[in-house]
C-alpha cells in the first residue's frame, strides 16, 4: 500500500477529501476549525513536494444547493491557514471544476462546492413523494446508484491522485470517500496524515494493547453503544459504564432511580451485558453514588445518593464523590485508554465533577506512560473544555466511524484504500 509519507507529489494534480464540515455561526463565520487544521499537514505536504490540490469536502447535510451551506463561506479561512490564495470551483462536477482544474499548477489549490450539493455523493434519492410505491422508490434508488457512477468517474478524472483524510466520514461508502478510489492504481491512492493516526491509534488500542486496558463508556443511551460495548468485553479489562445509560443499568438491578434518564426496553438487556462481563472476567464498575439534582438546569438544587436510591423528582446528573474515587484509581493504574462518553451533564458547570476527574485521571495515568484514545463528539468536548487535549495520546476526529471501528466493522473508506 503507497503512503503520504514516501510519495512524491511533484507535478502531481491531488484529489485530497478531507473532512470541513465544521460549525458555523448565524453569520456564517467558523466557530471550531479544528477539522481544517487537522488536514494541514496533508495538505502542506502535498504543496511542499510540487503538486497541485484539488479540496473535496461536505459541509451540513443539504438535499439540495443552498447558499448557506456553500463552502465560499470557508474559502477564506482555509486560504489564511495555508497561506496560498484557494480557487473556488461553483461546483464540484462540471465545466467551471474541470477547467480549473486542468488549469492548476504546481502549488496551487483548488476548492471545489460542497459535494453534498449533489443526491449522487451519498447514492440516495430524494425528493421521493410521501405516497410513493414501492416500486417507485426502488426506480429511485436504483436511477441515483447508476449517476452515481459517472458522478464518481467525473470526480476522479480531476487528478492523478487521490487521496483520503476524511477518517469521520470513513464508514461510508460514499463517492468521493470510497467509489472514487477503484479509478486510481494502488501506487495513486492513498491516506493522509490524519487518515492513518486515526487508523493507527484504534489499532493501537485494539490489537497492540498493553494492559490493564480500561474503557470509560459514557453517554445517554445503552442502546446507542451496544455493538461497541460487545466488542470491548472481549478485549478489555476494565468497563466503567457511566452517563445516562447507567441509571438502565441501577433500574436493571432493582434500583430507584427517580426521574432519572432510562430505557425501560433495555432492562433485559443491561443485565446480560452485566453477565457476559462475568463470565469473560472483565471488572465492570457500575457506579454507586449520583450526585442528583430536582430539575435538568445548572442552577438545580443538588444532593447525592445511592445511585440505587434516588428520590422521586430527582435524577441523576453526574457521578457521586465514592464513584469518582472508585473510577479515577483504576483509570490511574491503566496502561491502555479508551474514553467515549461523559459521566454526566458536564456542559453544567454544577455537574461536571466526574467528567473532570475522569479527564484528570487518564491525563496523568498518560503521563506516567499510558496511551489513551479519546473519541466521540462530548469526549472530545470535555476534554476540551478542561484544556486537557495535548495531555492524552490522542483526540479522534472520528465520531461515528470510531465507533464503528471501534465495533469492529469494516469501514468503506478504509477497505478502499488498502483493501480490507
Amino acid at each position: 500500500m503507497q503512503t503520504i509519507d514516501h510519495f512524491d507529489f511533484s507535478g502531481k494534480k491531488t484529489f485530497v477529501r478531507v473532512d470541513f464540515n465544521v460549525p458555523l455561526d448565524e453569520q456564517l463565520n467558523i466557530t471550531d476549525d479544528t477539522r481544517i487544521r487537522s488536514a494541514l499537514p496533508t495538505l502542506k505536504k502535498i504543496l511542499k513536494d510540487g503538486g497541485s490540490l484539488i479540496i473535496a469536502t461536505h459541509l451540513g447535510r443539504p438535499k439540495k444547493a443552498s447558499d448557506k451551506l456553500s463552502l465560499k463561506h470557508i474559502l477564506p479561512h482555509i486560504s489564511k491557514l495555508l497561506g496560498v490564495e484557494v480557487q473556488f470551483a461553483n461546483n464540484c462536477v462540471g465545466e467551471d471544476a474541470e477547467a480549473k482544474a486542468a488549469a492548476l499548477q504546481p502549488g496551487e489549490v483548488l476548492l471545489l462546492e460542497n459535494l453534498r450539493f449533489h443526491a449522487e455523493e451519498e447514492g440516495k434519492p430524494r425528493n421521493i413523494a410521501d405516497n410513493a410505491t414501492d416500486e417507485e422508490i426502488a426506480a429511485a434508488k436504483k436511477a441515483v446508484k447508476e449517476s452515481q457512477k459517472e458522478f464518481t468517474k467525473k470526480l476522479a478524472t480531476l487528478a492523478d491522485v487521490y487521496v483520503n483524510d476524511a477518517f469521520g466520514t470513513a464508514h461510508r461508502a460514499h463517492a468521493s470517500t470510497a467509489l472514487i478510489a477503484e479509478h486510481f492504481d494502488a501506487d495513486s491512492k492513498m491516506f493522509g496524515f490524519l487518515m492513518q493516526k486515526e487508523i493507527n491509534a484504534v489499532e493501537k488500542v485494539m490489537k497492540d494493547t498493553e494492559r490493564p486496558f480500561t474503557a470509560i463508556m459514557g453517554g445517554a443511551k445503552v442502546s446507542s453503544k451496544i455493538d461497541i460495548i460487545n466488542n470491548l468485553l472481549d478485549s478489555v479489562d476494565n468497563l466503567i459504564i457511566a452517563g445516562g445509560m447507567s441509571y438502565t443499568f441501577a433500574k436493571a438491578f432493582g434500583g430507584k432511580i427517580g426521574n432519572s434518564l432510562v430505557e425501560d426496553d433495555k432492562l433485559d438487556l443491561a443485565k446480560e451485558l452485566v453477565e457476559k462481563a462475568e463470565k469473560k472476567g472483565v471488572n465492570l464498575l457500575l457506579g454507586t453514588d449520583a450526585k442528583i439534582g430536582d430539575s435538568f438546569n445548572n442552577d438545580a438544587k443538588t444532593g447525592f445518593a445511592s445511585v440505587k436510591e434516588i428520590p422521586d423528582g430527582w435524577l441523576g446528573l453526574d457521578i457521586g464523590p465514592d464513584t469518582i474515587e472508585e473510577f479515577v484509581e483504576v483509570i490511574k493504574n491503566s496502561k491502555t485508554i479508551l474514553w467515549n462518553g461523559p459521566t454526566g451533564v458536564f456542559e453544567f458547570e454544577n455537574f461536571e465533577d466526574g467528567t473532570r476527574a475522569v479527564a484528570e485521571a487518564i491525563a496523568e495515568a498518560t503521563n506516567k506512560g499510558a496511551f489513551s484514545l479519546i473519541g466521540g463528539g462530548d469526549s472530545v468536548a470535555a476534554i476540551n473544555k478542561f484544556n486537557l487535549a495535548d495531555q492524552v495520546s490522542y483526540v479522534s476526529t472520528g465520531g461515528g466511524a470510531l465507533l464503528e471501528f471501534m465495533e469492529g466493522k469494516e469501514l468503506p473508506g478504509i477497505k478502499a484504500i488498502r483493501g480490507y
